[in-house]
């Protein structure tokens, strides 16, 4: 049976198929996150681009629906983070790493505009990268900050919007402490002149949004001269599912292909794919360093690494990360170094959420089995009309954007289970920050570690 006539006959009941390959993805990488203690020594340098991932756990304000790793921003902590963090770079440096860009997540790295623009200087001196992106949130788009992030060398700014519907911004409780949507539309397009490169995060498939609402935040966007929007479902985890079904309601994942294809249609032709979730003028660069990069370091506090096929975790807790560095460590505390079956499955799942796979470039890091390993999930992308074979490899289809960009929110999910149970085991010095009124003060440096073995169950 040819995939054309395979296509045509799957159409009778795409959810089913959608439920069918999210369980056999779940089943196929039920191991990834499976962590076991690490000692905290520096990891081998790996051969390949390397891509370096800062961690910035303060924010304002902490979202219902976020299951990053954040605190509650307090000016003295976020100090003293900053050098720690400052001093785990250095290490880095040492140890002979290049990195090819730099990403500065959080949390909300615009926090602390002082302390952000110093470690963004000693990143450049250090490691002379050129890519530097940094997140932050619309009310923070003031002048003096963009022509200092400018100044600094940022190259790319991500501009948490999540919606310019204010309604939904008041059930995501962002409305009051961020603004609402006209504010952003006016934020973002003064932004624009400073950044090469402005992205806008969205969140499609919030409980109470239509199509009607979603189109309009597209539209809004389109206006906006940003020249790359990146759209995340929904994603709740364990932990945050709670008070999400109290604030907001849950996200019902069989509206997920309806919202999908409005996504699609709208941005077309004018921003084209540069993952399963990132949409950029003319089609040039991406917001996934995991893709574009071969390997990933991550430091600060609940921060993942990816190198030669290990995943690595920091320390959740900001005392024992404060801790490791002051003892001459990294901030590593957990490691699951994966399986060459599970190397390759990790390899398929980017590069195809980067929207295609090189056979010679999968062949030289996994040798000629990698097909013959990898045969049963390559043939069922074909069968299903979500890749196509090119001369290189596998192109991944509209049809297999939308499966691709189910799978990358369910690895994603799955590391979201493990950011909450990291979280739960450092809960009592999280709620210092979070309500500093109800404890003694809390600095980075207490004392406490958590074991690396209790975190890693």
């Amino acid at each position: 049976m040819t995939c054309e006539r395979f296509a045509k006959i799957s159409m009778f009941d795409t959810t089913l198929i959608d439920s069918l390959l999210i369980r056999i993805f779940r089943f196929r990488t039920r191991g990834f996150m499976q962590m076991e203690p690490h000692d905290g020594s520096m990891p081998p340098r790996p051969l390949g681009d390397t891509h370096l991932y800062i961690h910035i756990p303060f924010c304002e304000s902490l979202c219902p629906y976020c299951s990053f790793h954040r605190v509650q921003y307090q000016a003295g902590p976020a100090r003293a983070y900053f050098a720690v963090l400052r001093e785990e770079i250095r290490r880095y440096y040492e140890a002979g790493y290049v990195f090819t860009g730099a990403y500065f997540g959080g949390g909300t790295p615009t926090c602390d505009a002082a302390e952000l623009i110093e470690t963004i200087g000693l990143v450049r001196t250090l490691f002379g990268v050129r890519d530097i992106s940094v997140e932050t949130n619309p009310r923070d788009l003031q002048p003096v900050l963009l022509a200092a992030l400018r100044d600094a060398g940022v190259t790319r700014l991500s501009v948490g919007v999540q919606s310019f519907d204010d309604r939904l911004l008041a059930e995501m409780e962002r409305l009051e402490k961020y603004g609402g949507g006209a504010e952003a539309v006016e934020r973002i397009r003064a932004a624009v002149p400073y950044i090469a490169t402005v992205n806008v995060d969205l969140i499609f498939n919030q409980p109470h949004q239509t199509v009607a609402s979603l189109l309009s935040d597209l539209r809004i966007f389109r206006t906006l001269g940003a020249n790359q929007i990146s759209l995340y479902p929904l994603m709740a985890s364990r932990a945050a599912r709670p008070h999400l079904a109290r604030r907001m309601g849950l996200p019902d994942r069989r509206r997920l292909r309806k919202f999908y294809e409005v996504i699609l249609g709208e941005l077309a032709p004018d921003y084209l794919p540069t993952s399963a979730w990132c949409f950029t003028r003319a089609g040039r660069g991406s917001d996934e360093y995991l893709v574009t990069s071969e390997h990933y370091v991550g430091v600060g506090s609940g921060a993942l690494s990816y190198l030669d096929g290990t995943l690595y975790s920091t320390s959740f807790s900001l005392r024992s990360y404060a801790q490791n560095i002051a003892a001459g460590d990294t901030g590593i505390t957990a490691c699951h170094p994966l399986s060459e079956t599970e190397r390759m499955r990790y390899t398929l799942l980017v590069k195809m959420f980067g929207l295609g796979l090189s056979r010679k470039w999968a062949e030289a890091r996994h040798g000629t089995v990698f097909c013959r390993q990898l045969w049963p999930e390559i043939f069922s992308l074909e069968l299903l009309g979500a890749a196509r074979r090119t001369a290189d490899g596998w192109r991944l289809t509209p049809r297999g954007m939308f499966w691709l960009m189910l799978m990358m929110s369910e690895f994603f999910e799955s590391v979201n289970a493990y950011r909450d149970a990291m979280r739960a085991q450092v809960h009592e010095e999280l709620e210092h920050f979070a309500h500093p009124d109800r404890h003694a003060e809390c600095a980075v440096s207490a004392p406490a570690p958590v074991s690396a073995l209790s975190l890693s169950r």
